[in-house]
């Protein structure tokens, strides 16, 4: 992906070194493994929370009061004054997230306010709760915020096999399109909707509601590969990270066994084809994961 010397969101707050809380419970996670046992809350416990799943207490404010200090990025500068290319990396694509969907909105005749992204080292204090890094990458409904632990980047790459830049870029344009939906006020919708469910039928809106971001996902990929900013290969690389983050996939790798009904992310083809098929259309239209649902 062609990123340096790009415009850079200035939508971040740095809270690494900062403390936070312990873990709690929160908003839409990433996960790196599937867990054997507690087949209801936590199915996906481990670092990968990249599917993100949605608990329908993330709705409920849990902050502690923790205070943290925070320092916002400001625009073509890095992370407190430093040359790191993460931080970098990061503040590029999230700018691009930014353009794709205000033009996006605009065009609806609707205004998008733009998330804030989080970067956090270990733990972290949010609206939605605390978590740690364990947790993964996740977005919070309650403060609009997206929280990241770029350690992360190293475990996708060298836990998951899913290597590239590109591959990172999904990661957060994924957490991008649960903002998206927080927008279009499907998460709440779903949320007060699987409250009512039972267990099965709650993970499987779930599911729908994960595959929807991956489509999102795909359509800022699409807007970004018309504008002639990636390169050979991106969307292999990306089309490789949603496949290694499956349900299924996690689940055989973790525990050897494969429980569909626990499933709370889409299998890896799932996917895949939700990504490539926002990728290859550009339609947010083609992306109604929950038609009839709703």
């Amino acid at each position: 992906m062609e990123w340096r010397g790009r415009r850079e969101s200035s939508n971040i707050e740095d809270q690494r070194g900062s403390g936070g809380g312990g873990l709690g419970s929160g908003g839409m996670r990433i996960p790196i493994r599937a867990g054997g046992g507690g087949i209801g809350l936590i199915i996906l416990l481990g670092i990968l929370w990249i599917g993100f799943g949605i608990n329908p207490m993330s709705v409920i404010g849990m902050d502690d009061g923790t205070q943290t200090t925070q320092t916002t990025r400001s625009s073509g500068q890095g992370v407190n004054g430093t040359t790191d290319e993460t931080d970098d990396f990061i503040a590029v694509v999230l700018g691009d997230t930014e353009d794709v969907w205000n033009r996006r909105f605009q065009s609806m005749g609707q205004q998008y306010r733009e998330p804030k992204l989080v970067l956090f080292t270990d733990r972290v204090s949010s609206a939605c709760g605390n978590a740690s890094s364990a947790s993964g990458p996740f977005y919070c409904p309650n403060d609009q915020k997206l929280y990241l632990d770029t350690s992360f980047f190293r475990q996708l790459d060298s836990q998951l096999g899913a290597s590239g830049d590109f591959a990172q870029a999904y990661v957060i344009a994924h957490e991008v399109g649960h903002h998206v939906q927080n927008m279009t006020g499907i998460l709440q919708r779903t949320t007060d909707m699987r409250q009512r469910m039972s267990e099965t039928d709650s993970n499987a809106v779930s599911v729908r509601v994960e595959l929807q971001a991956d489509c999102y996902a795909g359509i800022w990929a699409h807007d970004t590969q018309q504008a002639g900013l990636l390169e050979t290969g991106d969307m292999e690389e990306a089309l490789n990270a949603a496949s290694k983050i499956g349900d299924d996939t996690l689940q055989r790798r973790s525990q050897g066994t494969v429980v569909p009904d626990s499933f709370t992310h889409g299998t890896s083809a799932q996917r895949v084809e939700w990504f490539k098929r926002g990728a290859t259309t550009g339609d947010m239209a083609q992306c109604d994961t929950l038609k009839g649902q709703l």
